[in-house]
């Protein structure tokens, strides 16, 4: 059962694959706001899977992210979320990032509980 209050906790070792450079979004060789994106994203919904019918998933819907310092390759980066509202199937959560040294970034994150056959259904359909 979701609860409002519930944590996650990930973590990763910045990589080449993961900067600016790489990913596209920049010309410097520090942690890329899409690879910010996508661990808060992870921590999101990794923090409350476990709590879904096994048909259910969710989906990422908003972000809101402020990017507010650099990391550079081989430093730590962990995400740190709390699960602050449920409305019904939209859930939010609250996202802070930190490396080694200062707080990465911080923002809101809202996903919402989907049927992972109906939805894939939905998604397909546009291939016909």
């Amino acid at each position: 059962m979701l609860t409002v209050g519930q944590k996650g906790k990930q973590s990763l070792i910045v990589t080449k694959e993961q900067t600016a450079q790489m990913v596209g979004s920049g010309e410097l060789a520090v942690f890329a706001t899409p690879s910010l994106v996508s661990l808060v994203e992870k921590t999101a919904w990794q923090s409350i899977a476990s709590k879904l019918d096994k048909s259910q998933t969710t989906v990422g819907s908003k972000i809101e992210l402020t990017h507010l310092a650099p990391t550079p390759i081989s430093l730590q980066v962990w995400c740190e979320t709390k699960l602050i509202e449920i409305d019904r199937k939209r859930l939010v959560f609250e996202a802070i990032v930190y490396d080694e040294t200062d707080t990465v970034a911080q923002g809101i994150h809202e996903r919402f509980i989907v049927d992972k056959t109906a939805f894939s259904a939905k998604a397909n359909q546009k291939l016909h």
